[in-house]
């Protein structure tokens, strides 16, 4: 703020900035600061200058002030003291200057008019109120007249007078009828400006007796009514009536019932008038015509135009509104009223005078001793207003001299002042139409430095924004500002920061190391004080993932994102705007953590989407726009023009495209005379077009529809046009696909399509058919039938060919001559056969076979072609006849040889041929036999393995189902595999062609085999068949020696057999031919259970673990094991409960391992111990080692005693199928091939009824009783040997080698 002062710089800064902390009309005081300097009063609240009470209530006249300390009131009464205290119903506020009048307890009103005005007066000076005018309302009754009826004729203008009583304030002006209804006003009836009701012309409706003018004196809120005022109109024709006895017939009749008018005006009257209005406030100008036809009103400004954005119309037109008018709106305003038979206008000149108003108020102004200010009082008016001073209440002229002012007109000088020089001050601008009276202070003060900024006031800045650090201060004389970042820092000075003339700390780009604290020392002569605040600066919030432009089909959902990051110190709040309002109130909009979605979108949700990001410290905003996409709205306003015989013009209006530019129209016609209720496609023109021109046909009754199409789809059809129906005309086309085809050797059946009903042009559509003999000189031969599709011909040759045509006709003629076309009579079966068939067999299933040609005349109609039927008769190996079933190949058109593939090798086949017409098939030449080769044989239909052993495999197998020839013999190759899926060396038997079955021996103890198996012919071997085995563990468990390092293969390679490669086996990786999840097992503890499997199949296979409630019908869970690994820990199960368990390898569909069932221990109601510890389990520990060391040497004794022992009394003493070999590589159990080595024997059969076990039902040895014991057999079965390599004479050492397992460590292994 500038002030035109020759004072220093540092003073009138001061100046400026007490003015704004001491200013009670612009910036509040601190609290504390209140309470300790002194004020001078100040006005803060009074009644309004004119003052209007209603007179049945309490009159309150308000007056409140501040200062300190506290102002005293006074009041002056119509220029003179007021004494309160001696007017009993007169009281004034405690701690306030508010009067109140006690009307209600007997005072009146009227006694109470006046000026009044209120002095607020302390030490320091004294302020004055402005001169408040009080006037009790008023509403007076309407006095009384009475009322003629008015009578008037049709036509003719009326004004009805309100003349309302003259209230305070004027009262609001309404006309009603006796039901309280307002009287419905128009631009022929309108009320005016002053109340009247004015009638530019009346009609018949217009009589009635209750025209009512009611006046609403809000102040009293009471409404007056004026007497009923009857209105009776007369027409023409009623007044005709009246004199017809006294007029003749010309004068009654030649007269016009109503007679038109020019314009006249009503008000105002005469061509010119003047107005005067107050700057500020609202300009009215009225101008109400006479006339019929009811007149129009138009408004202008010679000169000039209305003022834009100010100037309304009311009452039809009849009233110019201008508000907030200025001087600028004065001018000559010009209303011209007009109807058909002429104008007229008026001119009201406008003049625009101003009550005062302020250019530069006087502002309070708080100065130290021995310094200068200004008080200034700058203001303006139509006409300029006068300035006068005031001090403390008194004229300045015969105020108390004060040597430190001087008055310059608007402008009062202030030097060296004192602390005596404090006053109000008031400034009055007045001229004829008002005045203003505005209150300023000088207050002299001497203080020292306060700062009143809290202290430790803790800012928090976004980075990279300015930071704003306030030191709030008062002192006079002005104190000096001073920074300090730090305790102990230097003073900031610098480009970097700004420092505000108000104290404040400004760095405009408030970085990270600008965090700390900061100290704000103010000093002047008086003294020093300072403060200190803290700076924290935050990351800035960032929307790192916008919304984005999304286009959506009406009914589907958008999902807009607004994913943010933010200083982990401040909680962002997320706001979602539509077109910068709250979202709809809808269940559709979801608003999520990063995201609002919108279900179901409806065209009302296209606009802008906004994600406004708030914290305390700041706000990010990103906006998207949706747009709403859907097939467009139908066309509308179909209408026709251009009507002519051919053609038509179409045009609409199209419907709104919805966002989605429209692409094309398609129009459809309808005949409502041949097909009503169906549409039919006629053309379609672009999406700019709205126009087309149509084609039409005679006799037609067309409707059009159009439907628009954008990209979303096609709209709804439009509503159907109007009907055009077009005059009949002959046809102008022929039928389409007339075709001459024989259904009988001897007739000729005549077809076409016939013309849909807008084709036929007119009534009585019929066709003419016209056919001749083609190639013969004979006449066309014609008959004209109904509205059908074939005629039929009879008494024709057998396929000749006909020339026919067919011609359409109708009531006004026929169509063009029509094109002729080829047609046929009847054919009949070919006559002959076709001779010299030839077969010459290609090979073993493919032969070609060729013929002669027929002569086409013997074929009696279109050559279609040849049909070849063979069969097999035999197989030339089984020589057994079967069911004949014979086959067909068709070869089209005149083609004399054919390949017949598919035949079986090595059989007879038998075949003929036949020439094939329209009708069907002719004669069969005679069969011709031939035969086919050998070829190579199917694969034969089985292979079993059986009876596996310890070196020995059973093979059985099937002959093929079809040899193809005669069988040479059978080739088996086998090789063996390892636990890696490697492949051994590959040996080959050649088997005799008769044989079925075939026993491998010498092959290797608990092995598996792949077995490769076909058979040959002459011509070759077939396809093979392959199965794998395993033989059995080697029942003495004595290890052989292995072939190469950890191949896990015997060494003895069949060196019996003469087929048996005898070199070291090379193996080579495969993929096992059936992979698989077996001997899964569980050892279960009370709340988990260890799972264990083996796995044989392709590598890297991942397992999953599923497990259930036994019994439960519930979904399986299911657990992924991590790797390759063949265990799995299932944790969190429910102490004795049975579970269900299988395992399985992702990837491999269906592929899973049988199900186990395991139950979890009893829950443990004490903390569990180490029962390897426990003693009565050592002591069972014992009973048991001592019980096997018993079975031992029962075992030796038996043994010594029986010198070599058949294998038959070990197999009847330990005969049990329920236990399964071990495997020497992994210690795991085996599988036997044999389907029935799991089978459990019945209760007291365990042994068969012979005494004898087979080999591979039994694996009895002292295996079953111990671990690492070898052992061999003899050629006689008995058992031959030495354990742990001791001989036989120390039988008593082969304890040694026997070790049993531990129940310790077996239970710790389940651990």
């Amino acid at each position: 703020m500038m002030k035109k002062m020759s004072i220093p710089t540092s003073k009138a800064s001061l100046v400026l900035f007490l003015c704004q902390i001491i200013s009670a009309l612009d910036v509040p005081l601190d609290s504390k600061l209140l309470e300790e300097l002194s004020q001078p009063p100040t006005i803060t609240q009074q009644s309004p200058k004119d003052y209007i009470v209603d007179p049945r209530e309490n009159i309150v006249i308000q007056c409140e002030a501040k200062g300190k300390p506290p102002p005293s009131f006074s009041w002056t009464r119509n220029g003179t003291h007021f004494d309160i205290d001696k007017d009993a119903q007169v009281t004034m506020k405690p701690n306030s200057g508010t009067l109140v009048v006690n009307i209600m307890n007997g005072g009146k009103a009227e006694a109470y008019e006046g000026v009044y005005q209120c002095t607020a007066r302390n030490e320091r000076g004294a302020a004055i109120s402005n001169n408040i005018v009080i006037r009790p309302s008023r509403s007076p009754l309407w006095t009384k007249e009475k009322l003629e009826p008015n009578h008037v004729r049709e036509g003719d203008s009326l004004v009805l007078h309100c003349r309302p009583p003259v209230g305070l304030p004027p009262p609001i002006i309404f006309w009603m009828d006796n039901a309280f209804q307002r009287l419905p006003q128009s631009e022929r009836v309108s009320q005016g400006l002053n109340g009247d009701l004015y009638f530019s012309n009346v009609q018949p409706e217009d009589t009635r007796e209750d025209y009512i003018c009611y006046a609403r004196f809000n102040h009293t809120q009471t409404i007056q009514q004026k007497q009923p005022i009857s209105v009776k109109v007369f027409s023409m024709d009623s007044l005709n009536d009246t004199i017809a006895a006294n007029l003749s017939d010309t004068d009654i009749y030649g007269a016009k019932p109503v007679t038109e008018r020019q314009p006249v005006l009503l008000t105002p009257t005469g061509s010119t008038s003047t107005k005067v209005e107050l700057r500020g406030n609202v300009l009215l100008l009225e101008c109400i015509a006479a006339g019929l036809p009811t007149p129009v009103i138009r408004w202008i400004k010679e000169g000039g135009e209305l003022p834009a954005n100010r100037t309304f119309f009311e009452n039809f037109k009849k009233t110019l509104k201008i508000i907030d008018v200025s001087e600028a709106d004065s001018g000559n305003y010009k209303c011209i009223a007009r109807n058909t038979l002429g104008s007229v206008h008026h001119v009201i000149s406008v003049t625009v005078k101003a009550a005062p108003y302020w250019i530069t108020a006087p502002r309070n102004l708080v100065l130290s001793p021995g310094e200068d200010g200004t008080l200034i009082c700058r203001a303006n008016g139509n006409p300029k207003p006068s300035i006068s001073w005031l001090a403390n209440g008194v004229p300045i002229a015969i105020a108390p001299e004060d040597p430190s002012r001087k008055v310059d007109g608007d402008t009062i000088i202030f030097s060296q002042v004192q602390e005596r020089s404090s006053a109000v001050y008031q400034c009055n601008a007045s001229n004829e139409y008002g005045y203003l009276l505005a209150n300023a202070f000088v207050n002299v003060l001497a203080e020292p430095p306060r700062i009143l900024t809290p202290a430790n006031k803790l800012y928090q800045v976004i980075a990279d924004s300015p930071a704003l650090l306030d030191c709030a201060y008062f002192g006079s004389p002005k104190p000096e500002i001073e920074w300090f970042k730090g305790v102990k820092g230097s003073i900031l000075r610098g480009n970097e920061y700004v420092f505000h003339d108000n104290g404040t700390l400004e760095i405009p780009v408030a970085q990270k190391n600008s965090a700390g604290t900061y100290t704000c020392v103010a000093r002047n002569e008086l003294g020093k004080i300072q403060n200190e605040v803290q700076l924290e600066i935050k990351d800035p919030t960032m929307i790192i993932k916008q919304p984005e432009y999304k286009v959506i089909q009406r009914y589907g959902q958008v999902s807009f994102e607004c994913i943010i990051k933010h200083d982990s110190t401040l909680l962002p709040t997320v706001t979602w705007l539509k077109d910068n309002d709250e979202l709809p109130d809808d269940e559709r909009f979801l608003v999520g953590k990063d995201n609002l979605t919108i279900m179901n979108v409806t065209d009302k949700d296209d606009g802008t989407y906004t994600c406004i990001v708030n914290t305390t410290l700041d706000s990010v905003s990103a906006s998207a726009v949706l747009t709403v996409v859907a097939r467009p709205n139908p066309p509308f306003d179909l209408e026709l023009t251009g009507q002519l015989e051919r053609s038509i013009d179409l045009s609409w209006i199209p419907g709104d495209e919805n966002n989605s530019p429209i692409i094309n129209f398609v129009i459809e016609y309808e005949d409502a005379l041949h097909e009503p209720g169906v549409w039919h496609y006629q053309t379609e023109v672009p999406g700019t077009q709205t126009t087309a021109q149509l084609k039409l046909s005679p006799y037609v009754n067309y409707s059009f529809r159009v439907i628009a199409v954008n990209r979303i789809g096609r709209s709804q059809p439009s509503e159907p046009s109007e009907q055009y129906l077009t005059k009949s005309a002959s046809p102008d086309e022929n039928p389409a696909n007339v075709q001459g085809i024989g259904s009988e050797p001897d007739n000729l059946v005549i077809t076409w399509e016939p013309l849909k009903g807008f084709q036929s042009n007119g009534p009585g559509l019929q066709y003419k058919v016209s056919w001749r003999q083609k190639d013969v000189d004979d006449e066309w031969t014609s008959v004209i039938v109904a509205n059908v599709s074939k005629y039929i011909v009879s008494g024709t040759p057998t396929f000749v060919p006909y020339e026919v045509k067919v011609q359409a006709l109708n009531d006004l003629g026929y169509a063009p001559e029509p094109s002729e076309v080829i047609g046929h009579s009847g054919e009949d079966l070919p006559m002959v056969a076709p001779g010299n068939v030839q077969v010459h067999v290609i090979n073993s299933t493919l032969a070609k076979v060729h013929w002669d040609p027929v002569p086409l005349k013997t074929v009696r109609g279109h050559l279609q072609g040849y049909k070849v039927y063979y069969w097999k008769v035999q197989s030339l190996s089984r020589r057994s006849r079967r069911h004949i079933e014979k086959k067909i190949l068709t070869f089209r058109g005149n083609k004399t040889f054919g390949m017949l593939p598919g035949l079986e090798p090595y059989s007879s086949y038998k075949l003929n041929v036949r020439v094939v017409n329209g009708k069907g098939e002719g004669p069969a030449s005679p069969d011709k036999v031939f035969n086919t080769p050998e070829g190579v044989p199917s694969s034969p239909s089985f292979l079993k393995i059986t009876n596996p052993t310890l070196d020995s495999l059973t093979l059985e197998w099937g002959s093929p189902t079809h040899p193809n020839g005669v069988l040479t013999s059978y080739t088996l190759k086998f090789q063996p595999i390892n636990n890696t899926h490697e492949l051994g060396p590959l040996v080959e038997i050649k088997i005799p062609a008769n044989e079925s079955s075939l026993i491998l021996k010498n092959l290797n103890y608990s092995t598996r085999y792949k077995f490769y198996f076909n058979a040959q012919t002459s011509v070759g071997s077939g396809s093979q068949i392959t199965e794998e085995a395993v033989t059995i563990m080697d029942e003495a468990g004595i290890l052989r020696p292995a072939v190469g390092a950890g191949k896990g293969y015997s060494e003895i390679l069949f060196a019996t057999s003469p087929v048996m490669h005898t070199v070291r086996p090379t193996f080579y990786k495969v993929q096992p031919l059936y992979p698989r999840i077996r001997n899964v097992t569980t050892a279960a503890a009370e709340t988990y259970a260890n799972i264990s499997w083996e796995y044989e199949g392709p590598d890297h296979a991942n397992f999953y673990v599923e497990y259930g409630v036994a019994g439960s019908k519930e979904d399986w869970k299911k657990e992924i094991v991590n790797g390759s690994r063949s265990f799995f820990v299932l944790k969190g199960l429910t102490p004795g409960t049975a579970y269900k368990v299988r395992v399985g390898a992702e990837g491999l569909s269906g592929f899973r391992s049988s199900e186990d069932v395991f139950e979890t221990g009893p829950a443990m109601a004490s903390r569990q111990v180490d029962i390897a510890t426990q003693g009565w389990f050592i002591g069972l520990m014992c009973a048991v080692a001592l019980l096997i060391l018993i079975l031992l040497i029962v075992c030796f004794i038996r043994r010594n005693k029986g010198g070599k022992y058949p294998v038959k009394e070990k197999e009847d003493a330990h005969a049990d199928p329920e236990i399964q070999p071990m495997k020497e590589d992994d210690g795991t159990f085996g599988e036997y091939s044999d389907a029935e080595d799991h089978k459990p024997l019945k209760k007291g059969s365990r042994t068969p009824s012979d005494r004898t076990v087979k080999k591979e039902d039994s694996d009895d040895s002292l295996v079953d009783y111990g671990e690492g014991v070898n052992g061999q057999f003899n050629e006689d079965g008995s058992f031959i040997g030495q354990y742990s390599g001791k001989k036989e004479k120390e039988p008593a050492e082969g304890n040694e080698s026997s070790e049993a397992p531990s129940p310790v460590n077996a239970m710790n292994s389940f651990v």
